[in-house]
């Protein structure tokens, strides 16, 4: 069992721990032969291949839970009304469902898979069938690094995904480990989601040039300066309480 850690400097420890070459492949390959994750699959492929068109597959818990995990959307499990729309939706239509909302990543797994036009055959690819797996595998790594620090497992995926942002903000505010890493690292309170997207989005341009996300080093200062703020909000809190977790935003503040 992981030893939970609150310093800082533990922290970063774990990160270079996790970003340490090959530590991720052999995470994967540990994952691999655990036979909840290839149970998962071989229900997953039973279901679709019995499921006579993809609304119903998606009806099926064991798809809906496989596609919406390996697309990092866990908690579409849960909401399988919407999961559903969104991802029959058709991203190229500028009114379609995953264009409306403001989580990016529904789209993104519209995209991704095409289910709105390749229908059940899409679930039954060989090749995707394998690319959910992996997905699968990759979701379970970042559960095992949040186990062993809160924010490792955001912090090792925002390095490999801050590229893609391409300088456009409303692409960081749409997809929520982005805008929890980067409104993390730059001490941005939770509170602002409550307000009107255009203040997000002018209070975050303001504190970060967002072309910086391209040069890997600035991605690794950010990806660190959040798990140090996040290791030193969780000590705050449970060394003394609320008015050390205030002293704690007081001094991020300065």
């Amino acid at each position: 069992m992981a030893i939970p850690m609150h310093d800082a400097g533990g922290a970063l420890s774990a990160l270079r721990r996790a970003l340490q070459p090959g530590e991720e492949a052999k995470a994967l390959a540990r994952f691999a032969s655990e036979p909840m994750q290839k149970r998962a699959m071989e229900q997953f492929r039973k279901a679709v291949e019995k499921a006579p068109d993809i609304r119903t597959a998606l009806r099926d818990p064991r798809v809906l839970q496989v596609v919406t995990t390996a697309l990092g959307l866990p908690e579409g499990a849960s909401q399988p009304g919407l999961a559903i729309q969104a991802l029959l939706s058709d991203p190229s239509e500028s009114r379609s469902l995953v264009n409306r909302l403001a989580d990016k990543r529904w789209k993104a797994a519209a995209e991704a898979l095409q289910l709105g036009t390749k229908g059940i055959a899409a679930l039954r690819d060989p090749k995707v069938q394998s690319t959910l797996a992996e997905g699968l595998l990759r979701a379970r790594w970042k559960d095992e690094l949040e186990t062993r620090q809160a924010g490792l497992g955001d912090a090792v995926i925002f390095q490999e995904r801050a590229s893609a942002v391409g300088g456009n903000v409303y692409t960081v505010l749409g997809d929520p480990l982005l805008r929890r890493v980067i409104t993390g690292a730059l001490g941005l309170p939770e509170a602002m989601a409550v307000q009107p997207v255009e203040t997000q989005a002018r209070a975050l341009q303001t504190r970060l040039k967002l072309d910086k996300l391209d040069n890997p080093k600035e991605v690794q200062r950010l990806a660190e300066r959040y798990l140090m703020n996040r290791a030193m909000q969780d000590s705050a809190a449970n060394s003394g309480g609320p008015l050390a977790l205030l002293g704690w935003r007081l001094r991020l503040s300065v």
